[in-house]
């Protein structure tokens, strides 16, 4: 009985392997050759929205001034603007620093938090609450958009069954070293290749938290974020699809950020957005599956996005499953036919799947030299594999036991502009 289940499991990563594969095979291949979707770059009006931009910080006093520098150099009627960076209870200078931009700019309107719950989800709800904008724009405190990016993003909303919608994100600091050159290819793919295949192909690019604007009385009308979700992007980007709405992705809105430039600051990132991504996709499975207003497609797009955080740990328990079969002598690895696909499978198409469009990413920015560096990408696959796991374990105890999340910020490292600001 018990060895029946562990071969069963086996032949269950093997199919979500292949899923996997095939996914990331059909949007690299839409993103190479097949036929791609403008934005709405060529979109001209004097009528743009009002938007608020709102930058969450806890600490920032290293990198604050670049994000406000950049947004001030921004082309936007100022008129119909308004900058709320969120100082989160922070114990450094940030409020001070805060306070004389206020004093230089009077469209930067800082509010300052004292509460106990902290956390992006819970700064970002109080200054909906005293932001004026129709449209709301997110920035995390390391970023630095150019200066075309606040009209950029507001053209979306143009349209009005847009909900919502995302830039591109770039690293810049990818020459740091060998790890941020690596984040610079998972960005490249995640963005070049698998945001703007999505966006071609019609199913359900996603609202990443930053770089992006979405409808103010959406959100607020829905109850706000939830305070104790990590993830209140992948919760918005669902939410805002089963109410019918879309999400838009605007490639050629780049925007500079700041990626980890330790292992082990990475490894405490993506344990995070494990356990949050998680959090959602138990809660949203379901509905997703039974939309009445999302096509088939759209369906397994939105599934299959949803559980792309479990894949690390069905690898993990996979890879465990498949010794104590080795051990107990249930598997022949010369006459056993699946497990032969299941080496193929998990080896050359599942686990490096999303390698295909770090490639084509590549092949499309015209950085070819990049992808001399992608066969390295393997040791921050299995890097990933542990520290995934442990946020989509972390995840369930969260969903068993009730209990409330307590968010924490990604250190910075602070790389200052040459040219004083802008980029």
């Amino acid at each position: 009985m018990v060895i029946n289940l562990l071969k069963s499991f086996m032949i269950f990563t093997v199919v979500y392997m292949l899923i996997y594969a095939i996914r990331h095979m059909v949007f690299s291949f839409s993103r190479m050759f097949g036929k791609q979707k403008r934005y709405y770059d060529d979109v001209y009006t004097s009528e743009m929205p009002t938007i608020s931009v709102l930058i969450p910080m806890y600490n920032e006093e290293k990198v604050l001034d670049n994000v406000l520098d950049s947004l001030v150099a921004c082309e936007y009627d100022r008129d119909r603007l308004e900058i709320i960076p969120i100082n989160d209870s922070s114990t450094d200078r940030t409020k001070e620093l805060l306070d004389e931009y206020h004093a230089r700019y009077e469209f930067i309107r800082p509010i300052h938090r004292n509460s106990n719950l902290r956390g992006k989800p819970a700064a970002l709800n109080d200054a909906m609450k005293v932001a004026t904008g129709e449209i709301i724009i997110v920035f995390d405190a390391d970023y630095r958009p150019n200066k075309n990016m606040l009209k950029q993003l507001a053209l979306a909303f143009l349209d009005p069954s847009t909900g919502a919608v995302m830039g591109r994100v770039i690293p810049y600091n990818s020459g740091k070293n060998l790890l941020t050159r690596l984040l610079s290819l998972e960005r490249a793919g995640g963005y070049q290749a698998d945001q703007q295949a999505r966006y071609n192909m019609g199913t359900l690019p996603q609202y990443g938290g930053t770089v992006g604007g979405f409808r103010r009385e959406l959100v607020l009308e829905s109850g706000g974020f939830n305070p104790f979700v990590l993830a209140e992007d992948t919760e918005l980007t669902f939410r805002l699809y089963l109410d019918g709405w879309k999400i838009v992705y605007a490639n050629s809105a780049e925007c500079y950020e700041e990626v980890p430039e330790t292992w082990a600051i990475r490894g405490k990132q993506v344990r995070r957005w494990s356990r949050g991504h998680n959090n959602v996709a138990f809660r949203y499975f379901i509905p997703v599956l039974t939309a009445k207003n999302l096509s088939f497609f759209e369906k397994v797009d939105g599934m299959l996005l949803l559980l792309i955080y479990m894949g690390p740990t069905i690898f993990l328990l996979g890879f465990i499953v498949s010794l104590i079969l080795f051990f107990t002598g249930e598997m022949n690895l010369i006459s056993t036919w699946w497990i032969l696909i299941f080496i193929g499978a998990t080896n050359s198409l599942g686990n490096f799947a999303p390698f295909y469009e770090i490639s084509v990413a590549v092949i499309v920015d015209g950085k070819n030299n990049d992808i001399k560096l992608v066969h390295l990408m393997i040791f921050s696959f299995y890097y990933y594999v542990w520290h995934i796991s442990l946020g989509f374990f972390e995840a369930i105890i969260d969903i068993v036991t009730k209990r409330h999340v307590k968010w924490n910020k990604t250190e910075r490292f602070l790389v200052k502009p040459k040219n004083g600001g802008t980029i």
